[in-house]
């Protein structure tokens, strides 16, 4: 009777094992069938190697870029080069990057950006927001974009309890935001068990200076987020939910949820197009590549576009994928003027010309 009870129970953990491994590769894409879509020309920006993780354009046609993040278990090209913001100006005929020097007094040696937004207040100061993972922290970096001279002027560090793991940002205001956890613990041991058995304990932190507070839970891997044009919305990105999360925001700054948007693909960081509210998704269609990284097999990249996201029906285009090596493991897409800007995790970033889609 006891040997039969041991292989009961034996059998009932290999199965929970199995069904556990299989929903995991399922949810980052192992399964999936990919076909090629390229909207146009595309070629690669010069002058961007480490990663271009997360991409805010101003309204001139600038754009800024985190570059050079170096995150547990991901892929880096960058060796111990600190982290930089890389500037492209999208209105020359050649998309190159330059770094933006940052003003004496941050630790640069220590800089590793993550999630970045732009703020431009009533008198067109622009303030930029950094995901910071010094020394295995997380802090928030707010900096002020000094056009004429190239640089950032860095004004403050915020850091706090309820930020422990902050993977994207939303800036509402000159020194207040939304932000993402991608884990609920601390420890590199406990993400590693938090994400194999599938806990969805991520949470959405409203920050300003007089209160800092959870408004939004339940997320398995909370990732990127982003506003309305309007200021009426939240959209969270559910990584391996494979799902957008729309919530209101309400008087106090919590959020209310009031819809779910399911992808087949895995979504990472959210740009909004200002104009026509569209959003824009980078993903990663096969992220388990990640973790068993090979140069000459990669991840692949893939971009949609969400029209109508509020509607009943919103439209999911699938606007560009490649499943080769020559743009990997893509985290965000914006559009600007006919051009489609993808960026990486990790690799590279790429222009498109949407014009000739």
């Amino acid at each position: 009777m006891g040997k039969l009870l041991i292989l009961a129970v034996f059998a009932v953990l290999l199965s929970v094992v199995a069904y556990t491994l299989l929903d995991v590769c399922d949810k980052m894409g192992v399964f999936r069938k990919l076909d090629p879509v390229k909207p146009g020309k595309c070629n690669l920006i010069k002058g961007i190697e480490y990663g271009s993780e997360d991409i805010s354009i101003l309204p001139g046609g600038l754009a800024l870029v985190s570059s050079g993040l170096k995150y547990p278990l991901m892929p880096n090209f960058a060796g111990d080069q600190p982290g930089q913001i890389l500037l492209v100006d999208l209105n020359q005929p050649v998309l190159k990057a330059v770094q933006l020097r940052i003003s004496r007094g941050f630790d640069v040696e220590s800089f590793n950006p993550h999630g970045l937004s732009t703020y431009i207040d009533e008198d067109d100061t622009v303030y930029v927001f950094v995901v910071n993972h010094p020394q295995k922290r997380t802090t928030v970096e707010i900096f002020e974009f000094e056009e004429e001279q190239n640089s950032l002027l860095h004004l403050k560090t915020i850091q706090h309890e309820l930020l422990h793991s902050v993977n994207d940002i939303v800036a509402l205001g000159s020194d207040r935001f939304y932000a993402t956890n991608d884990h609920y613990f601390a420890q590199e041991h406990l993400q590693a068990l938090e994400f194999f058995i599938g806990l969805s304990w991520c949470n959405v932190v409203y920050y300003s200076p007089s209160e800092v507070k959870e408004v939004a839970t339940g997320f398995r891997l909370a990732n990127g987020i982003n506003v309305s044009p309007d200021g009426r919305y939240i959209y969270i990105a559910e990584t391996f939910a494979r799902k957008i999360h729309i919530m209101e925001i309400n008087l106090n700054n919590t959020l209310t949820p009031v819809k779910v948007v399911h992808l087949e693909t895995i979504p990472d960081n959210l740009e909004v197009d200002p104009k026509t509210g569209d959003v824009w998704v980078g993903c990663c269609p096969n992220s388990w590549k990640i973790f068993f990284y090979q140069p000459e097999n990669g991840l692949g990249s893939e971009v949609i576009k969400i029209e109508n996201i509020l509607s009943e029906n919103p439209k999911v285009t699938q606007v560009y994928l490649n499943n080769d090596s020559v743009l990997q493991g893509s985290s965000v897409a914006i559009a600007y003027e006919g051009k489609l800007l993808i960026g990486t995790i990790f690799h590279k970033a790429l222009h498109c010309d949407l014009n000739n889609s």
